[in-house]
């Protein structure tokens, strides 16, 4: 029998992360001190995608293209104990974008991780009746102002050792810092 207040060695890790988590000490984590942007990242995927980067030690930015949603999520997560901050970015827009890119560099001194998930669907129905408009919002959204998110953020990545493919990075054998 075992005396009050004793835990088995097996529940001793887990006490001691509750224990830090309540009393605000810094978590560790795999991705401790990595700084992470997530686009469209106030609610749904983007939101846990948030959540599990912060959880795993991550600095996190988060992003959407209203102040309201950007200050709620923000508010939850850092009710969680959390390291979150956000701004407002529309991905389709060059000041949003990079005012995203540089809060994350004036706040955290730069950026390792990168998730694009901002992303459109204006239209439901047959392929046939799509319009012109419709596809340029699609290509806009969808794939141009990803690839201009990541051209932004890669020579913020790269000054800190990242910023390359996993194929780049096995062939230099060199990690990210």
């Amino acid at each position: 029998m075992r005396k009050a207040g004793l835990l088995s060695p097996s529940c001793a890790g887990a006490w001691r992360s509750v224990r830090m988590a309540s009393s605000g000490m810094a978590r560790r984590g795999p991705l401790a001190n990595k700084v992470a942007l997530v686009t469209a990242s106030t609610d749904g995927i983007g939101f846990a995608i948030a959540r599990r980067l912060a959880r795993d030690g991550a600095h996190v930015v988060i992003s959407s293209r209203k102040q309201q949603n950007v200050d709620r999520a923000v508010a939850a997560l850092q009710g969680e104990g959390l390291s979150v901050a956000g701004t407002v970015c529309h991905v389709g827009k060059t000041e949003d974008r990079k005012r995203l890119v540089a809060t994350a560099v004036d706040l955290h001194g730069g950026i390792d991780i990168l998730v694009s998930n901002a992303a459109v669907n204006p239209f439901f129905g047959n392929l046939m009746d799509v319009t012109e408009e419709v596809w340029d919002k699609i290509l806009d959204v969808n794939v141009k102002a990803t690839a201009l998110m990541t051209k932004a953020v890669v020579p913020e990545m790269e000054k800190r050792g990242c910023g390359w493919t996993r194929q780049e990075r096995r062939a230099s054998k060199k990690p990210c810092t």
